[in-house]
């Protein structure tokens, strides 16, 4: 990431009220303007990360999302609209954060995380934000993250509740220290309210921004869990596997 550019006089009319957060400041605009992030799946959780790096003025947005937006899509995939449903989701995704801020790059990416794309994905990244729901897809983007020295913020929901960690390779954890096997009843779908997802995306896009722009205190070693039923949260110590497979020769 690069630092060295300077602001235009409409953006930092744009993102006023952020150049005043303590620690942040142009420096961390200029961060950020220059960063690129890959989001994987732009969705509930995802596509409110989207947005708010979007709105935040992440210089280039790198999304991955394939399918066509469906009806149940409606109660917490923000980026869909009703008059969208049937046409492709990434496009939808696209044309809503345009909409939003025109100022930023957008690479539209009509497929999920696969065997055959994640390497080339993260390699334009400085920064993955994984939204995916299965672990397949979790897996690669947390291999990919190790291989190339790629922090990954990882975001996760289930009913009314919310893990984030953010992995730095080398350091901390990664996916796999987490969760070494996936589990055998995990499915595709799962129970979920679009607040949950929203409350998700906003922090995972929080962590992301701190990142990038070199501030406050990230999820290092530790999980966040948030339970939205009685609102309350527990930050939990993770430790690195010394056996792990994918991160044990950092």
């Amino acid at each position: 990431m690069e630092d060295d550019s300077t602001l235009t006089e409409a953006e930092r009319q744009r993102y006023a009220w952020q150049l005043d957060v303590s620690g942040f400041g142009e420096l961390g605009q200029r961060k950020l303007k220059n960063s690129s992030v890959l989001i994987s799946r732009v969705g509930g959780l995802g596509g409110v990360v989207a947005y708010e790096l979007a709105a935040a003025g992440v210089g280039r947005l790198i999304l991955a999302h394939e399918g066509n937006v469906k009806p149940s899509d409606l109660n917490r995939q923000l980026l869909m609209t009703h008059g969208w449903l049937g046409k492709p989701r990434i496009e939808s995704a696209e044309r809503r954060l345009r909409e939003l801020n025109p100022n930023i790059e957008i690479t539209a990416i009509p497929e999920n995380i696969s065997e055959e794309n994640a390497q080339s994905l993260v390699e334009q990244a400085d920064l993955i934000v994984d939204c995916a729901p299965l672990f397949e897809e979790r897996y690669l983007l947390n291999r990919e993250s190790v291989r190339q020295r790629k922090p990954m913020i990882e975001c996760a929901v289930f009913e009314l509740e919310v893990h984030i960690t953010t992995i730095k390779p080398g350091e901390t954890p990664c996916l796999r220290c987490v969760y070494p096997e996936q589990s055998a009843t995990w499915t595709r779908r799962f129970p979920v309210f679009g607040a949950v997802s929203g409350a998700a995306g906003g922090l995972g896009a929080m962590e992301a921004i701190k990142v990038l722009g070199g501030f406050g205190t990230p999820l290092h070693g530790r999980l966040l869990v948030f339970d939205l039923r009685d609102m309350t949260t527990r930050t939990l110590r993770i430790r690195r596997n010394p056996l792990c497979p994918e991160c044990s020769m950092l």
